[in-house]
């Protein structure tokens, strides 16, 4: 279905229209919010990956203190 969607040019006439309509100036802001909005989702992602483990952890440990007591 999109087998030819990303042939270089189409890439080309795309970078073009982009360049049309936000102009050579936006295309550097664009992009740096780009790469941050993507580096925050990956951060976010691997907090989620890392939280449920720790969490696991501290409910572990509290588990055994309280068979302590």
């Amino acid at each position: 279905m999109f087998e030819g969607l990303f042939q270089p040019m189409h890439l080309i006439i795309i970078l073009v229209i982009v360049l049309i309509i936000f102009g050579p100036g936006k295309l550097p802001q664009i992009g740096s919010g780009l790469g941050k909005s993507i580096r925050e989702f990956k951060k976010a992602l691997s907090d989620e990956e890392k939280r449920p483990a720790i969490e696991d952890k501290r409910d572990a440990a509290q588990d055994t203190a309280e068979k302590k007591t």
